[in-house]
């Protein structure tokens, strides 16, 4: 039976509730103690480090809530559980929620044509549907290849339309292979916007960061909106960590431009796990990737990578970025998710992310000697 409507402050109440509850009770790691942890981050555990924020949810419950090194070197700002990174990539989980909620709400169908949709989407690309864009089947150009390294003006979303505008073609027919476009999240923002009736910023803070608890959260704009407990991108240079926050696409909110911290991702999961958002239904089709034409299985669900790692399923995301470093790892039927943020350029917090689920799984899972255990997004063409 479906639920009845919450209303947003219920709703936020409800997920803050349990947020609470589940901060309260911590349990050890299975084998050790935080010091396992620490080691693996000890490369970002420094007084003049660039740092990392990491969090293990499990049962529900906060396991692990861990941070490293520095949010601001110039002013020595500790990093911390409420430091608020660029997610990068990981944003992109938000945006194909929002496309689901207009889903849901019967404003929007996943098989409806982008060029019937959003005005001003190139018309050679008659064949793009919303569901391409989410599974990044569609074929599309990245946006980035049109950026020259001499741009200084910032790109936005709605940029993306005239740079898309600059082919004719995609790289295949859509729907019949896999190619990481972040173009493709970009015009789904675009495409919230105009079926949700307001801008994408404010439509995701109204029907997803609010409803799911998550309290400084926000897709950020230059001079529109500010971040909270802010930590600032570094990159490594020949004599240390130069600052390096900012480039000409940083400024496209759909494909990677959120922040948030570890304790507002905490809620995130929660919101998730409780359907407070996304239907059950929903939730499965964006969990599974589709087959294609070819009988071959995609890695990508919408906003999520998508494989088996020793029969489990595990849903993971890694973002990279200017001056940050992300990575996501999620086994939802052992009710297990690992959130490692950084705010450096380069690193594996994929690798760390997957060592942290281990300890909690047991160790790695068994396979083969021809398995490399690679994660989904190491097959992608393109991926970032």
């Amino acid at each position: 039976m479906r639920p009845g409507p919450m209303t947003a402050p219920l709703l936020a109440a409800a997920v803050l509730f349990s947020g609470l509850v589940g901060c309260a009770s911590t349990r050890a790691l299975p084998s050790g103690d935080a010091r396992t942890v620490d080691a693996l981050f000890r490369d970002y555990d420094g007084p003049d480090l660039p740092g990392a924020s990491v969090v293990v949810i499990h049962d529900g419950q906060v396991v692990l809530r861990r941070a490293y090194g520095l949010a601001e070197l110039e002013q020595r700002t500790p990093a911390t559980p409420e430091s608020n990174y660029r997610l990068a990539s990981l944003s992109k989980q938000f945006t194909a929620t929002a496309i689901l909620l207009l889903v849901q709400d019967g404003r929007l169908r996943l098989d409806d044509r982008v060029v019937d949709v959003l005005p001003g989407f190139p018309p050679s690309l008659r064949e793009v549907r919303v569901h391409h864009l989410l599974q990044h089947t569609s074929g599309i150009w990245d946006y980035e290849d049109f950026v020259p390294p001499t741009q200084t003006v910032q790109v936005k979303d709605r940029d993306v339309l005239t740079l898309l505008s600059r082919t004719d073609r995609t790289w295949f027919a859509p729907g019949t292979a896999v190619r990481y476009s972040n173009s493709g999240y970009a015009v789904l923002a675009l495409i919230v916007e105009q079926v949700g009736g307001m801008p994408f910023a404010r439509f995701l803070h109204e029907r997803v960061f609010v409803p799911s608890g998550m309290r400084s959260t926000v897709a950020h704009e230059e001079g529109v909106s500010s971040v909270p407990r802010r930590a600032y991108g570094y990159a490594a240079g020949p004599t240390g960590f130069i600052p390096r926050d900012q480039s000409p696409t940083s400024a496209v909110l759909g494909d990677g431009g959120i922040y948030a911290s570890v304790v507002d991702l905490v809620a995130w999961d929660r919101a998730l796990e409780s359907q407070a958002l996304l239907l059950a239904e929903t939730r499965r089709q964006a969990w599974t990737p589709p087959t294609l034409p070819d009988g071959t299985r995609s890695r990508y669900g919408f906003g999520w990578f998508v494989d088996e790692d020793g029969g489990r399923q595990r849903l993971s995301h890694h973002g990279e970025t200017c001056g940050f470093t992300n990575a996501i790892v999620k086994y939802p039927e052992q009710r297990l998710t690992v959130i490692v943020l950084t705010n450096r350029a380069g690193g594996a917090p994929w690798t760390l992310a997957q060592r942290v689920a281990d300890l909690w799984l047991g160790g790695p899972a068994k396979e083969g000697p021809a398995s490399a255990r690679a994660w989904p997004f190491e097959t992608l063409p393109n991926a970032h």
